[in-house]
C-alpha cells in the first residue's frame, strides 16, 4: 500500500474514532451531541457566527486531513506509535484549542476535556496506524521506522 493510501486511512479512521470522548461525555451529561460539530463549522470562511453540522464536518475532515498530513511526514522520519502519537494529539489540542479558542466563540464554549481527549485519541489512532508494518508484493512486511531496512 502506498504512502499516501495509508496516511489516508489512519487520517480516516482516527477523524471517525476522534469524537467518541466528546460523543461520551455529551451522552452522560446531557448537552448536545452536535454541539462540537456544529462549532466546527465555523472555522470555515464566511461561518463564524453561523454554525451548521454540515459545515462541521467538512471542516473536521479539512483540519483532520491537514494534521494527518503532518503526522504522516513526522512518521516518515521518526517512529510515532500510539504513545508518541497521543503526545502529538496533546500538542495539536493545543493548537487547535488555543488558536480556535480565542478567536471562535462557538469552540470556545465547548467542555474543554472532552475536546482535549478527542485531539489525543486523533493522534494516538494515527500514530499507531502509520507505524503499523507495510506489506510488500511478496507478502512479507516492512516498515518505515528508522534503523529498519525495506525489502
Amino acid at each position: 500500500m502506498s504512502s499516501a493510501r495509508r496516511a489516508f486511512r489512519a487520517g480516516a479512521v482516527a477523524a471517525t474514532v476522534s469524537g467518541i470522548p466528546s460523543t461520551a461525555h455529551a451522552l452522560l451529561t446531557g448537552h448536545d451531541l452536535l454541539a462540537a460539530t456544529r462549532a466546527a463549522g465555523t472555522l470555515l470562511p464566511g461561518r463564524r457566527d453561523r454554525p451548521g453540522v454540515a459545515a462541521g464536518l467538512i471542516a473536521h475532515a479539512v483540519v483532520s486531513a491537514a494534521w494527518t498530513g503532518v503526522l504522516a511526514a513526522t512518521a516518515r522520519r521518526h517512529r510515532l506509535g500510539l504513545l508518541r502519537g497521543a503526545a502529538a494529539g496533546l500538542v495539536i489540542a493545543a493548537l487547535d484549542l488555543g488558536v480556535a479558542g480565542r478567536a471562535y466563540p462557538a469552540v470556545r464554549a465547548l467542555p474543554r476535556a472532552p475536546q482535549v481527549l478527542d485531539h489525543l485519541v486523533f493522534g494516538a489512532v494515527t500514530g499507531a496506524l502509520l507505524d503499523r508494518p507495510h506489506r510488500t508484493d511478496q507478502g512479507t512486511t516492512w516498515t518505515t521506522s528508522p534503523g529498519c531496512s525495506e525489502l
